[in-house]
Formats: C-alpha cells, sequence, structure tokens
C-alpha cells in the first residue's frame, strides 16, 4: 500500500524558491567573528557593554535563568516593574508593559485596542508584526499607500464613526525612511481615531537623547498615542514593551493575549536593557552619532555611484538588481569581512531586493570608509543602474 506524503508539497516550493533566489537558511554566528557589523541592529553598541553584560549576569544571579512563568502569575519581577518605569519617563508616556519581544508587543497592543467592526488603517510599509496583528485582531483593516497622510484621513472618512485606530511604524525597517507622525495625529484627533506607532527604530536614535520618533514628534504623552518598541535594537538586549496612558496598559493586563498567555520576559534581558537605558540617559549623545554615522554611509555610497535611500534614521538601503544578486552581493562582502543585510521578497513590499546596511555609533571612520569600499567593489554590475 503506498502511502501519499503529508508533506510532499514542501519540496515544491522549496524548488520554486531556489528558482527565484529566494531560499533562506540560517547560519550561526560565531563567537569571534572577525566581521564589521552592518547587518545587526546593535545602534548604540551596547550589547557587548560591560555594563550591560554585567546587569544581565547580576540579574540572572539575583532572580534565576527564566521568568518561570507568565507574567500574572511568576513571570513579574520588581526589576520588570523598574524597567517599565523607566522605559515610561525617558519616553516620556505614563506607563509602560514589557513583554517578551516587539512581536509581541505589536500583537498585543493591535488586539487589544481593537474589536470586530472597528477600523484599523495600516501603512503599506508595516512591519510583518503589524500586519499579523491587523490579521488577528479581526477588525476592518485598511491598507494605505506608503506614508500619506491624505490616505489615512479618507480611510476614516469612509468607515464612518465607530472605533478606530491608525497604525504605523515610526522608522520603517526596510528603508529607514520616518513616518509623518505629527501629520498623522492631526488627521486622527478630529476623528477621535487612536495612533498606533511601532518605534522600534526611532529608540535611542532619534529626538532629543534617543528618546525616539514619538517624542521628537511632539506625540509623546498625547492621549490618543499609544508607542511599541523594542529592547532588541538600540538597547542591545531582548523583548518588547507598550507605552501609553495608565488606563491604556492596565486594559493591556487584562486583555492582550500575547502578553497573559507568554511567559514573562527572562531577567537577564530585563537587566541588560534597563542598564542599556541608563548608559544612553548618562550618554545621550550616542543617538546623534549613531545619525552621523549614517548619513556618512549614505553620502560616500551615494559617491560611488550606488542608489542608496537616504535615512531618516539608522538604516541605510541600497537597491540591488535581483534578489540572486542580493544574496551574492552580499555573500562577497561577508567573503570580505563585511556582514551586510539582504532583504529580499517577501520582507520587502514592493518587490525590490535590497542589502540594508545598519549604522552603529561604536564605528570608527576608517571601517566606514573601508566598509562602502567593500561594498562598491563587490557591487554587480547592474547595481549602479538599479531601479530607485
Amino acid at each position: 500500500m503506498t502511502t501519499q506524503d503529508p508533506f510532499g508539497w514542501i519540496e515544491e516550493e522549496l524548488l520554486g524558491r531556489e528558482r527565484a533566489g529566494l531560499v533562506r537558511t540560517l547560519r550561526p554566528r560565531a563567537v569571534d567573528a572577525d566581521l564589521v557589523d552592518l547587518a545587526g541592529n546593535d545602534y548604540l553598541g551596547l550589547t557587548r557593554h560591560p555594563e550591560v553584560i554585567g546587569a544581565a549576569a547580576a540579574a540572572a544571579r539575583r532572580w534565576g535563568a527564566g521568568a518561570t512563568g507568565s507574567r500574572l502569575v511568576t513571570g513579574s519581577t520588581e526589576l520588570h516593574a523598574e524597567l517599565e518605569a523607566a522605559l515610561a519617563t525617558f519616553c516620556g508616556f505614563e506607563a509602560a508593559l514589557v513583554l517578551s519581544s516587539g512581536y509581541a508587543a505589536n500583537l498585543a497592543a493591535l488586539t487589544a485596542l481593537t474589536a470586530r467592526g472597528s477600523l484599523v488603517v495600516s501603512d503599506a510599509g508595516n512591519h510583518a508584526s503589524i500586519v499579523d496583528g491587523c490579521r488577528l485582531s479581526r477588525a476592518h483593516t485598511v491598507v494605505v499607500p506608503h506614508a500619506d497622510p491624505t490616505a489615512v484621513r479618507t480611510a476614516l472618512a469612509e468607515h464612518g464613526p465607530g472605533r478606530a485606530l491608525v497604525v504605523t511604524d515610526a522608522v520603517f525597517s526596510v528603508d529607514g525612511d520616518a513616518a509623518p507622525l505629527a501629520a498623522l495625529a492631526a488627521v486622527c484627533r478630529p476623528r477621535g481615531a487612536a495612533l498606533l506607532v511601532d518605534d522600534a527604530h526611532g529608540l535611542g536614535v532619534l529626538g532629543a537623547g534617543g528618546q525616539g520618533a514619538v517624542s521628537a514628534a511632539g506625540l509623546a504623552g498625547e492621549r490618543g498615542v499609544v508607542a511599541t518598541v523594542t529592547l532588541s535594537k538600540a538597547l542591545g538586549s531582548q523583548g518588547g514593551a507598550v507605552l501609553g496612558p495608565v488606563d491604556v496598559i492596565a486594559h493591556l493586563v487584562n486583555t492582550a493575549r500575547s502578553f497573559i498567555f507568554d511567559t514573562g520576559l527572562a531577567p537577564a534581558a530585563v537587566g541588560a536593557a534597563l542598564a542599556s537605558l541608563r548608559l544612553l540617559e548618562g550618554t545621550p549623545q550616542l543617538a546623534g552619532r549613531v545619525r552621523t554615522v549614517a548619513g556618512t554611509l549614505h553620502r560616500l555610497l551615494t559617491e560611488r555611484g550606488l542608489t542608496a535611500v537616504r535615512p531618516d534614521a539608522a538604516v541605510v538601503s541600497i537597491k540591488a538588481p535581483s534578489p540572486r544578486s542580493a544574496v551574492e552581493w552580499a555573500a562577497e562582502c561577508r567573503r570580505a569581512g563585511l556582514a551586510v543585510g539582504c532583504f529580499r521578497p517577501p520582507s520587502v513590499p514592493d518587490g525590490v531586493s535590497r542589502l540594508r546596511l545598519t549604522a552603529r555609533a561604536d564605528l570608527t571612520d576608517e571601517q566606514i570608509a573601508w566598509a562602502v569600499d567593500t561594498i562598491a567593489r563587490t557591487a554587480p554590475l547592474r547595481a549602479r543602474a538599479a531601479v530607485s
């Protein structure tokens, strides 16, 4: 008797991805890898800072390796509460709620602040965690053109009365451009719509001393504004948080499934994030330095004839001719000692493959110049004519 393979379809899909140059593989990073890193999100260079590592170790020794349960059972420690208070104060909000990832934070906010029949207006360039949160919310979702407040206003007007929420990345992770937050808030206010901003790539980079894009736009603490952040980028740790009014945070504690039914963030990650936040408070020039590095990367790449998107924060994107050429380009850079990001469909909503560079505050001018030379020297012949 012949039994049909229930997963036989996987091989066919894999062959399709191979033909399109879209196969993804895991590549374990060696602890002593001799690479200049322009691929990770350690914007401020704090992941290996001695004080951050020491705080993580101290938290693990005091509280244990894991949180031991969900936040509502045994997973909330005094350290979690301290981090939440510090995040809220630093970013200018009334309260904060720490979750196990930025992804979980977006799911929590989107599912808890909407309902079946309510409206969500989402930017076409939003991160996958926002897309998934919109789907899970079971609200009516309207996807509007990228960074277009007029389209948002139209979507809100067409929906009519009722609960509505506009959601956007503060800084879009593919090209590194910033959302028009002030204009979006101005559209939301007369309609009574809430504005949810994913500030993952703004915290530690934008605003006074790195307080974030929401603060830079003058919206922190505004009644109708909620933000999500990640602790895994500028703060060099792991986890996420939702920031907003006290009653909004209390509502999430009672209703957000990705908070209620998830194990709390490990104490070591909490301690590391808190130490990084204290370092950022004491060294506010770090945020300015990472923006300077990003601007320098863009200028030098453009001077070498490459099509690079002008960065609004720490992400610099370079267009590649095709998915396969992007993969080969990134591989050539790695062989030369430079780690760069490689974004291909479906990670890029416009279907254009890219190398994605992330600026770091601890890069030297010599490292920046060498990195640009390496990228230009290994570029595919068509890269200089890639679509803009």
